[in-house]
């Protein structure tokens, strides 16, 4: 019957919002694309970081579906409280715009510096950069 109405599952959409955006919204993005444009055409490094959501750490149900044969869904604990031993992993993300490579690093630190730098270590973006700081000192 609700098929027949127009009607039918649906996710959540979010598009409504708490507080109105800046009014200088628009122009921080564009200052910063200039500035990135910029630094492209010099050749130097432009890098996009980002850290995610914590997510609890343990067999949880997530969103979203996986093959399995029929009748074998994969299992998962029967509620969503964070496991005291296991914390919580935050996914951070470095993505360099001139080489069009990206690095997904996953971690327990709580310290957003530390976490930061060791995600660009670990991807070999920060001993690139450095080496191009070094090499703009000579010159």
């Amino acid at each position: 019957m609700l098929k027949t109405l127009g009607y039918g599952l649906q996710a959540n959409k979010k598009t409504l919002t708490t507080e109105p955006s800046h009014p200088d919204r628009d122009a921080q993005f564009e200052y910063l694309n200039t500035q990135t444009l910029q630094a492209l055409a010099r050749g130097n490094p432009v890098l996009s970081v980002d850290a995610k959501k914590k997510e609890n750490i343990g067999n949880f149900k997530n969103n979203g579906q996986t093959y399995q044969p029929h009748g074998t869904p994969v299992e998962t604990l029967d509620h969503d409280f964070p496991l005291e031993e296991l914390g919580k992993a935050t996914p951070y993300g470095v993505y360099d715009i001139f080489k069009n490579k990206g690095f997904v690093n996953v971690g327990l630190s709580c310290e957003t510096a530390v976490f930061a730098v060791e995600s660009l270590r670990r991807c070999g973006i920060l001993r690139e950069f450095l080496i191009m700081v070094a090499l703009w000192r000579l010159f």
